[in-house]
């Protein structure tokens, strides 16, 4: 079996828990500073998406941008 992209992957796990926390794009989006627009796109798993948009959403969903990245959806550790 060939191993999931890894755009694909982030894009399903910051998909996944935005919808675990019952918000909409345009929720995420204003929680995040950015544009409903970016958010659909960062979902979508669009390569052109700013690394600061992406920083910002996985922010604003409370998790690490390096752990998104590996699938996860592992809280931000706050006391570091």
């Amino acid at each position: 079996m060939a191993a999931q992209d890894p755009v694909d992957t982030y894009a399903e796990t910051l998909k996944a828990r935005r919808r675990r926390l019952g918000l909409t794009q345009q929720d995420l989006a204003d929680l995040a500073g950015v544009s409903a627009r970016s958010v659909h796109e960062v979902e979508r798993g669009k390569a052109t998406v700013r690394l600061d948009v992406l920083t910002a959403v996985a922010t604003a969903l409370g998790l690490e941008l390096t752990l998104t990245l590996r699938g996860t959806t592992a809280p931000r550790d706050e006391s570091r």
